[in-house]
């Protein structure tokens, strides 16, 4: 398979929120590019170039780890995983302390109900419960992937419409739902204000976001134009959204996108970042670089945007962090692994920063979590 098909695959495998990871990462070698340096595989992790990470930390050994997220006091994390080594056939969801040391391969402490397929974890206030999205209610077992040759060679990614919302404790216990339209509920998020929830749906016909308030009431639709608007996250005051959407314009497109939805399909290929305030006003592109740039989370001062991106590789075949001004302008590569860099976010402090990365996996098709000191 050519390698510009396998990073797609991946790409999706881990879309921010990564809907689903039962599609595995492909990649054969953590191989760095022209831009990172090297020739060949290399074990490491951090490069030269990194200049805003220091005292890099990884976290997980082994399986697919993404979209680990803070907890509002710092001390710990929630995020999905599949591991075959702990009888997992696609994502689950896991917290674990920090400094906790899963080195030997142990699993840490899973909060989800280990049925479904599993996606978008998040800490509520009060670090006692967590929201996450679950098919467990449509099937226990894993929804089936659709296969890309059955769709003319391209790559889709199923819109599973038994994905619905809901909170647990930390141990896994005391769940509740808290979206039951039919249809797509799921990438939820949670202010810093720690007062509303945003989240994609498709209750509307199409992939918009929403706001509700974090027991489920007082819903809201935030976007209204055609295409898959996702990945959602609060300003660090809560009063602004930075999101990504893909956005058919031509008829071509509009039909392609319309066609496969309705099939609970998207081709989330092209991607560019929005910004608006909370309730949807003064919505604004702020890239426009080509390909596919997702995972945003705010910058601690809340002027800037990290997130990920392939446009900077001619084959669109890697992905890396980089950083941008709410306006646009400024922008900046953050990370250098030659295959998969996403899902950076700051701690509450804006001390540290988390991610996932292939790097340091040998060449295996590992995706593990790291942990950085943020220098400004």
């Amino acid at each position: 398979m050519k390698i510009k098909i396998i990073l797609i695959i991946l790409l999706i495998s881990l879309l921010s929120c990564k809907t689903q990871t039962g599609q595995k990462t492909k990649i054969k070698s953590n191989k760095e590019d022209a831009t990172s340096g090297a020739t060949k595989v290399v074990n490491k992790i951090h490069y030269p170039q990194e200049k805003h990470l220091g005292n890099i930390k990884q976290l997980t050994f082994g399986g697919d780890n993404a979209e680990a997220y803070w907890s509002f006091d710092g001390t710990k994390l929630v995020f999905q995983a599949t591991n075959k080594k702990w009888g997992l056939d696609c994502d689950q969801i896991f917290t674990m302390d920090l400094d906790e040391d899963l080195s030997k391969g142990s699993m840490p402490q899973m909060v989800s109900t280990g049925m479904g397929r599993t996606t978008c974890s998040y800490f509520l206030p009060g670090d006692k419960s967590i929201i996450y999205s679950s098919t467990h209610l449509g099937s226990e077992a894993c929804p089936t992937v659709p296969k890309k040759e059955d769709h003319g060679g391209k790559y889709v990614w199923p819109v599973y419409k038994t994905f619905d919302i809901f909170t647990a404790d930390i141990n896994g216990n005391q769940l509740k739902q808290l979206t039951k339209t039919d249809g797509y509920d799921a990438e939820p998020t949670v202010s810093p204000k720690g007062d509303k929830i945003v989240f994609t749906s498709t209750r509307t016909g199409d992939l918009e976001l929403f706001t509700m308030n974090l027991d489920g009431t007082d819903v809201k639709q935030i976007t209204h134009e055609l295409g898959y608007d996702g990945g959602a996250f609060f300003s660090p005051d809560g009063n602004k959204l930075i999101f990504r959407s893909s956005r058919p314009k031509t008829d071509k497109e509009i039909k392609e996108y319309k066609e496969l939805l309705a099939q609970g399909l998207v081709k989330p290929t092209n991607m560019e970042l929005y910004i608006c305030n909370v309730d949807g006003s003064d919505l604004q592109k702020i890239t426009n670089l080509g390909g596919a740039n997702w995972a945003p989370f705010f910058h601690p001062s809340g002027k800037k945007v990290l997130f990920s991106s392939n446009h900077h590789k001619e084959k669109h075949d890697g992905f890396n962090l980089f950083m941008v001004n709410i306006d646009g302008a400024g922008l900046e590569q953050i990370t250098f692994d030659g295959v998969f860099d996403a899902f950076p976010m700051f701690s509450p402090d804006g001390t540290k920063l988390v991610f996932s990365s292939n790097r340091n996996n040998n060449g295996t098709h590992d995706t593990n979590l790291f942990v950085a000191d943020w220098v400004e």
